[in-house]
């Protein structure tokens, strides 16, 4: 039985806060909600002294500082035994190291097939980047991997990937990336949104319309990051955060490995769910005949859904018949100038006070009104100021930015700025793939495939939004629906609500799992149904039983290698 690896994180915040005074952002703290999401047991420390006294196997550097002690530090810790990893950062170590260090200012594609715990995954775009090149007279045995190409996936290389520095006993591994920043970046956008994004040069992603919108800070490329189905529809074809986030946990699993230690983790899905589909509506216009209608297709497909409500709403009797039939009632805020809708906090809670009453309901869940979205976080505020614990706003508007334009399928916790010290929002974002399916002005069902296959594949959410009036009046946009679900059945989703997400998504957080001084994984406070995992080592038989691939390597369900606090 092997031992658990003790990951533990380093995040000087002494030198942070001087930083954060001058507004700048510390996303390395996203790794945090990373390593969260996946399961994966850690311990942060802010001193330096903690941590040496907790011994970790596996050092990840969130924010080393620039001073001489806290590079000399770093060393001290691979010397003596420690494997450090560092995404971007510790850039006045280049020279000691051997390296120099240079500037791209344009996106980058990552090629990891050259790295072995990252077979199967996609070359991988990344917003920034910060590399190092090492030196022709270094003498140090620097190991370089994986490629980071310009502005294109066939681009020219530009630089390794990451880059592996002997020491002592230990190691240090710096990418040449920033990948949790890039994780917000491609999720959240590269800033605020306050003013029109670019469009498509094809005609088909108007996102210049004069409407602030969550899809106007867009960090893809209309050109590099699309495919088209065999119909012609284009659409973002990659969740690039999520296989970024793949990229850290497989790291960290092949890392452990090295030292002839397991990483146990919690696993995504409770037993016997692979992934998750969610259907979402937008009540609109609030037309009850047209409610009945999608009540009426809903039953047909044997699936419940969540119904986001727009003032002034439904019939105290008809949302009785929603919530009778299992599915979830939610708002739909309307900032939307041109229906003299207003963005500001007043107004988000006027109207969900409105929902609130005259449906009965609690809410916990919103989406914006044509995806209005303005600023960086001001959104997620109101929301945990008026007791909304989900969103799901951040989806595509226009018929050409389908599919992944914000890089993820999987529910998170987004991040705020410096002003709040990078802390994370208690509101969890679940983003759709599309809307209103084979409506004239959108995308077809040619969609509906590669977007199952591709959110299967990292295990997310397929969520498609659906307007009750569309339903109704479209009976094109009815057979999609049908045929989304269809297809969803058939490849093993199950279809949860909004809320049915976000609870279990804070079950799972609220699990404890922490290494003890044996080297054993103590699991506390886990939910009913959640599944512990134990990655195999490389020898390992992938095809024993009782055995999935996750992270891109068997896991056996965890028994013996884990103890429950009472044991």
């Amino acid at each position: 039985m092997r031992k658990t690896a003790k990951i533990g994180l380093w995040f000087n915040k002494r030198s942070a806060e001087y930083l954060w005074r001058h507004g700048q952002d510390q996303f390395q703290l996203y790794l945090e909600e990373v390593l969260g999401h996946a399961g994966i047991p850690y311990t942060r420390f802010d001193d330096a002294d903690t941590l040496e006294s907790y011994h970790p196997d596996i050092i990840v550097v969130l924010h080393a500082g620039e001073k001489e002690e806290d590079l000399n530090r770093m060393e001290q810790w691979a010397r003596q035994g420690a494997t450090l990893i560092s995404y971007g950062g510790l850039n006045r170590m280049a020279g000691r190291l051997g390296c120099t260090r240079f500037a791209i200012r344009d996106a980058v594609y990552g090629d990891l097939s050259g790295l072995k715990y990252a077979q199967g995954i996609p070359v991988l775009r990344a917003v920034i980047s910060d590399p190092w090149m090492v030196s022709q007279t270094s003498v140090m045995p620097v190991e370089a991997d994986g490629v980071l190409r310009r502005l294109r996936k066939d681009g020219a290389e530009a630089s390794a990937a990451v880059i592996k520095f002997p020491l002592g006993g230990g190691r240090l591994i710096r990418w040449n990336v920033d990948i949790p920043a890039n994780i917000v970046m491609l999720q959240q956008g590269g800033g605020p949104v306050v003013q029109d994004g670019i469009p498509a040069p094809d005609g088909t992603g108007a996102v210049d319309e004069g409407i602030l919108k969550a899809d106007d800070r867009c960090e893809l490329d209309w050109n590099e990051d699309r495919s088209v189905t065999e119909t012609g529809m284009p659409y973002f074809d990659t969740p690039y955060a999520d296989w970024w986030r793949e990229v850290i946990v497989r790291q960290l699993m092949e890392e452990a490995d090295a030292l002839g230690l397991s990483l146990p983790f919690l696993d995504y899905w409770p037993e016997g769910v692979h992934q998750v589909a969610m259907i979402s509506h937008d009540s609109d216009f609030n037309v009850e005949e047209a409610a009945r209608t999608t009540l009426s297709v809903l039953q047909n497909n044997g699936v419940r859904s969540t119904w986001c409500m727009i003032e002034p709403g439904y019939s105290p009797s008809l949302y009785k018949e929603i919530q009778a039939a299992g599915h979830e009632l939610a708002f739909h805020f309307n900032a939307l100038e041109q229906e003299n809708g207003i963005w500001s906090a007043e107004e988000f809670t006027r109207q969900l006070s409105v929902i609130r009453s005259t449906s009965g309901s609690p809410i916990v869940s919103n989406k914006n009104h044509y995806t209005r979205f303005e600023g960086w976080g001001e959104l997620y505020e109101w929301c945990e100021l008026n007791g909304i614990e989900a969103d799901q706003t951040r989806g595509p508007s226009k018929k050409g930015n389908v599919g992944f334009p914000f890089g993820t399928c999987h529910p998170y916790y987004p991040i705020a700025r410096s002003h709040e010290r990078n802390r994370l929002y208690r509101v969890l974002q679940i983003g759709f793939l599309t809307q209103d399916l084979e409506h004239p002005t959108l995308s077809d069902v040619s969609v509906i495939a590669p977007f199952l296959e591709k959110v299967a594949e990292v295990r997310g959410v397929a969520h498609f939004l659906f307007h009750q009036q569309h339903i109704h009046n479209l009976e094109q946009v009815r057979h999609a629906l049908s045929l989304a679900v269809e297809t969803a059945k058939r490849l093993g989703y199950a279809f949860w609500t909004s809320e049915e997400i976000t609870r279990w998504e804070q079950a799972r957080r609220s699990a404890v799992l922490r290494v003890g001084a044996d080297g054993i994984l103590i699991a506390e406070n886990l939910p009913q149904g959640a599944v512990l995992r134990q990655p195999l080592n490389a020898e390992a038989d992938p095809s024993a039983s009782r055995t999935e691939i996750r992270f891109g390597r068997p896991c056996a369900e965890a028994s013996s290698s884990v103890k429950t606090a009472a044991e």
